[in-house]
């Protein structure tokens, strides 16, 4: 299970991954972000296993409380909005099938292609296994009970960023909150388009 949570935090991506990781945000256009000035995290979060805190919680409140305050809010113990982390890992299996040239080879090499339906070729296969994770930032407004804002990032995981998932998540947390519509204190704003 810690497994699981340590590879999906690590969903980080960015820094291993040459294209990055995916991200999508969507935002509540009703909710009253000039009226949000501080912000805290649930208790337990999403990322805790068992009653306690992980390494990974860890890992991304310190990049959550680094982008909120750069947004000009405030942590509190009676928050206007409250912070969750969710994550998640798949084992997922690409199977690619391509077209290739070759003579024959094995018991059967002897003919060397040339009488089969297709001489002198045949498909060669390649499967790949790996991990993807998925990781959501849910600020909700606390007193409402309603959410605001939600990040969701997916990549590939590599075994460098499971090693060592601290870098990983600050980078995919960044990329996410580059997509956050507001500042405290202000009105939320489209993001720009990528």
């Amino acid at each position: 299970m810690l497994r699981a949570t340590l590879a999906l935090a690590c969903l980080g991506l960015a820094s291993a991954c040459t294209s990055g990781p995916e991200t999508r945000s969507d935002f509540d256009r009703s909710a009253n972000f000039a009226g949000y000035q501080t912000y805290g995290f649930v208790s337990p979060m999403g990322t805790d296993r068992g009653g306690n805190a992980t390494i990974i919680s860890g890992h991304f409140k310190t990049a959550i409380s680094r982008e909120m305050e750069a947004r000009g809010y405030r942590l509190d113990a009676n928050p206007h909005l409250l912070v969750n982390v969710n994550t998640s890992t798949q084992d997922r299996t690409d199977v690619q099938s391509y077209p290739s040239a070759s003579m024959g080879a094995g018991y059967y090499g002897y003919r060397g292609g040339m009488y089969s339906a297709w001489p002198m070729y045949s498909n060669d296969v390649t499967t790949t296994h790996y991990k993807v994770g998925t990781a959501n930032i849910d600020v909700v407004d606390s007193a409402r009970k309603q959410l605001v804002w939600e990040g969701v990032a997916e990549a590939r995981l590599t075994d460098k960023m499971l090693e060592n998932p601290g870098p990983a998540i600050a980078s995919v947390v960044t990329e996410m909150f580059a997509k956050y519509p507001a500042t405290a204190g202000a009105a939320a704003v489209e993001p720009a388009k990528k």
